[in-house]
């Protein structure tokens, strides 16, 4: 059921993956209120520009379907 790991030729090697670190990391230190208004603030910049940039792309998008089709001037006989 529960193989065995090949020899290894140094013993700190073999028990690495045992190894737990008795020193814990210092406490994470909270967000002000400023770092958290400028993250919000840059999310706004980003969504307001892609959808600025939709808004006036969408109109070179559109097929104009007011204006009845062009056609050349071979199809046309001349």
């Amino acid at each position: 059921m529960f193989r065995r790991r090949e020899p290894v030729p140094f013993a700190f090697l073999a028990e690495a993956d045992r190894f737990r670190s008795n020193v814990t990391p210092p406490p994470r230190q909270r967000s002000s209120a400023s770092r958290i208004a400028g993250q919000w603030l840059l999310g706004l910049v980003v969504v307001a520009g892609l959808v600025g940039s939709l808004i006036v792309g969408m109109p070179a998008l559109a097929t104009p379907s007011d204006t009845p089709a062009q056609q050349s001037q071979a199809v046309q006989g001349r």
